[in-house]
């Protein structure tokens, strides 16, 4: 039972930590062009096997 003294705190800051990590990342708008990636993924500017 002693060792859940050290597991709560530590499992609180580490989702803490994700949190702010969660929140930094929607602020900084990287879920803006969820289409963005669909489209891109099907352009053929960046071929795999370029022609000699």
């Amino acid at each position: 039972m002693e060792v859940l003294s050290y597991l709560i705190p530590i499992s609180l800051l580490l989702g803490g930590i994700g949190l702010v990590a969660f929140i930094y990342t929607v602020r900084s708008n990287q879920y803006d062009d969820p289409e963005g990636d669909a489209r891109r993924i099907l352009n053929n500017d960046w071929d795999d096997h370029p022609k000699p």
